[in-house]
């Protein structure tokens, strides 16, 4: 977390339980039986009997949906619920423990980043947990979008000096990997492009490290198995910690296997054997970014940035310049460039201004041929440019004489298209909602269970769907019946809730 404090964007320290004063909050919960601690505090009962740790939350997000669980500890925990009382932590610790100098009344206003690649249900999520947890969140902002603003701040003599560069942001961080080719200018910035990996980071290089020691220790297969959970999150966070001390002239890596069994012993790892095992994961983000700029060829880049936690590990940069040679440059301020570029964007004294875009293809499946086919009617393309903060949103109309009595509409989001028009690849559904056309059902709240049935309108009946997206690119949509004045509004997402308003003339 960085603040924006009189033109300045200092990181926040935390005081952690240990004492010791951290520059970052610590995506971890612990649970045991009904009790439940975050951040720093989950860190402090690592190891402790009955305590069972969670970490990189944000993971879990990726597939997530309004009923949501994980399994912790034997019980099933609703994911919303975790997220919320860690933010809620986290509120708690920037009053009591950092120093950020707020009071416990004070108004948090907050601008929170997301993974390039996440997906609208992620993005809804997110701000409705730190809504939940107290903080006014001001928007959202993608992670590498937020980097390219920390950058474009520190090198502005660079940007005045000419008058556009391309900019590639590579945001390797603990749990996903972001990329987003960016046209940067003297003080507006326009997202060309975005990719990722959802489930690639800095969590992975550890865990291989974990691998690596459990071999060299040779360790039996029997014992690896029998690990409880807290033991393995001990091995992984110790794994962590040693891979984070490893510089470009490093050679070996001893890992302290007694931190998670006092019958084992220390072990040591040549680290080109390390790196060889990380080389797969490394070169799978490379591809992703070799794609990006081959689908824009118009789009030379001056600057490969690299930022992230994960990006830390040398091979990371080395495999880079292998491709793209001295375009290549680490940030200064690798962990924190995102949360720097987020304090820049939520500063109204900061006259930066960002174009977002939307990353997916957005629309709803809808009947043709007389119900014969389905297609997608996408409602708003991926790469369409979103509202600046404080500017109206987007908005999309379909209007049409209804053929059923019930609308379904069955939404989602696909990177890819075919020639026809058609999603191709991995999809996300995110939505699934019905709507009573029918006058005679429309007073009812709901018709889920009600069977589906050819209808015949009215003559001067029309559905009007007007679809709006905000600048933190939030999708809502309007569905109302022209000849009742019946009205439903929902703010898509799988937890949507609709609001009825208007009845009969």
């Amino acid at each position: 977390m960085a603040a924006a404090d009189r033109g300045n964007y200092p990181l926040v320290n935390f005081e952690a339980a240990d004492g010791r004063i951290r520059d970052w909050f610590p995506s971890l919960v612990a649970v045991k039986g009904n009790s439940r601690v975050y951040g720093w505090e989950a860190v402090g009962v690592q190891g402790t009997p009955g305590w069972i740790t969670v970490r990189s939350l944000k993971r879990w997000l990726k597939d997530a949906g309004p009923s949501t669980e994980i399994e912790i500890s034997g019980q099933s925990l609703s994911l919303s619920l975790l997220l919320t009382e860690m933010m809620a932590a986290l509120r708690s610790e920037l009053v009591d423990r950092s120093n950020l100098g707020a009071g416990l009344n004070d108004r948090l206003e907050v601008m929170l980043g997301v993974p390039a690649n996440a997906n609208s249900n992620q993005r809804f999520l997110t701000e409705e947990v730190a809504r939940a947890a107290g903080f006014v969140v001001l928007g959202l902002s993608n992670e590498p979008s937020a980097a390219a603003i920390e950058f474009a701040y520190r090198n502005s003599a660079d940007r005045k000096r000419r008058a556009q560069g391309g900019l590639l942001v590579y945001d390797l961080g603990g749990g996903t990997f972001d990329v987003s080719l960016v046209d940067w200018g003297e003080t507006e910035h326009s997202v060309v492009a975005s990719d990722g990996i959802p489930d690639l980071g800095g969590d992975d290089f550890d865990e291989l490290l974990a691998d690596l020691a459990l071999e060299a220790a040779a360790i039996p297969s029997e014992e690896r198995d029998a690990l409880t959970s807290s033991e393995w999150l001990l091995l992984v966070d110790e794994c962590r910690e040693k891979k984070e001390s490893l510089n470009p002239n490093s050679r070996k890596v001893t890992v302290d296997l007694e931190r998670v069994r006092n019958t084992w012993k220390e072990v040591t790892i040549g680290v080109d054997l390390y790196y060889e095992r990380c080389k797969p994961l490394i070169e799978s983000s490379r591809r992703v970014v070799e794609s990006l700029l081959a689908a824009h060829p118009q789009h030379s880049i001056d600057t490969l940035y690299v930022t992230g936690g994960g990006s830390e590990l040398p091979p990371v940069a080395r495999i880079l310049r292998e491709t793209f040679g001295r375009r290549v440059r680490r940030s200064a301020y690798m962990r924190s460039a995102t949360a720097i570029g987020l304090a820049i964007r939520a500063d109204t004294h900061q006259r930066c201004v960002l174009h977002e875009q939307f990353t997916q293809n957005f629309g709803v499946w809808r009947e043709a041929d007389e119900g014969r086919n389905v297609v997608f009617d996408r409602i708003f393309p991926r790469g369409m440019k979103l509202p600046h903060q404080g500017e109206p949103p987007l908005r999309t109309l379909r209007v049409y004489r209804p053929v059923h009595n019930i609308g379904h509409f069955r939404y989602l989001e696909c990177a890819h298209l075919d020639d026809a028009g058609e999603p191709q690849g991995e999809m996300t559904n995110w939505d699934d909602i019905r709507v009573p056309f029918d006058p005679k059902l429309q007073s009812q709240s709901k018709v889920a269970d009600l069977p589906i049935t050819q209808f015949v309108p009215n003559d001067g009946m029309l559905i009007e769907e007007a679809y709006t997206c905000d600048s933190s690119g939030n999708v809502a949509v309007r569905i109302s019946d022209s000849s009742t004045n019946h009205v439903r509004e929902y703010r898509l997402g799988h937890w949507s809730k609709s609001k009825m308003r208007g009845a009969t003339r």
